[in-house]
């Protein structure tokens, strides 16, 4: 009978696969918070679910929220959400006020989502050029987004740049950290396993099958590239 495969396995939603809980319960965005709102750090926390530490915040109405901690942040600092730009650490403004150079994180896709690029630990984005409704972002990766004009970002540098600068020594420390964020580790070639947990497995280091795979193909065979228009290196 042979069993199913790892990813029918993983697609069933097994406890195995299963997410634990608490790890992704906090919202770290700014959406829905009015223009000139004010809030003032009361603490700095380490959650599960973020890379970056989060920092806790009370608005003008008493409510709580949390936002990523740029570096250099401190408990009793304030932050301001508004439409003029006030560049103080932290504050959320609109990237069209951004002067050039300057350093941003938490940037919205389109504006009012609350914050979609740029949020892992250390990471941090430079306005490059503004051109009629639209900015030039440059993102960590070094390469180019426009955005909307009207989209907010915070500004500063994220903090905890340097997790990922300290080995990891013991295969033991790696599964504590991807066993909260719900990561399948560890992860493994296909064709390393065996022929009843992959469709490459059993043959050695040879798939035995081409790699190319149609978009309709069932869930257990669908591994490899996956309706790819081509493969292989580009002719110069």
């Amino acid at each position: 009978m042979g069993k199913k495969l790892r990813q029918q396995r993983r697609g069933k939603g097994s406890n195995v696969y299963t997410k634990k809980p608490n790890t992704f319960d906090i919202s770290i965005n700014y959406s829905g918070r009015p223009a000139g709102t004010t809030c003032e750090v009361v603490g700095i926390i380490n959650h599960t679910g973020h890379t970056a530490p989060l920092i806790e915040v009370l608005y003008d109405n008493f409510s709580k929220g949390y936002l990523l901690a740029p570096e250099g942040i401190r408990i009793g600092d304030k932050i301001t959400i508004c439409d003029k730009a006030k560049f103080s650490l932290g504050n959320v403004v609109k990237i069209a006020e951004v002067p050039e150079g300057m350093p941003i994180f938490n940037v919205e896709s389109t504006p009012g989502d609350g914050g979609k690029f740029v949020r892992a630990a250390g990471s941090v984005a430079y306005v490059s050029a503004h051109l009629g409704a639209n900015t030039t972002i440059v993102m960590p990766s070094k390469s180019n987004v426009v955005l909307d004009n009207e989209c907010r970002a915070q500004l500063g540098v994220l903090a905890g740049g340097g997790m990922s600068e300290a080995p990891l020594m013991k295969a033991g420390k790696n599964h504590y950290i991807m066993r909260p964020l719900n990561r399948t580790w560890p992860t493994i070639r296909g064709v390393h396993t065996n022929a009843v947990d992959h469709p490459f497995g059993g043959k050695g280091h040879h798939k035995g099958r081409s790699s190319m795979i149609s978009r309709n193909a069932p869930p257990g065979r669908k591994v490899g590239h996956i309706a790819a228009s081509r493969v292989g290196r580009k002719k110069r």
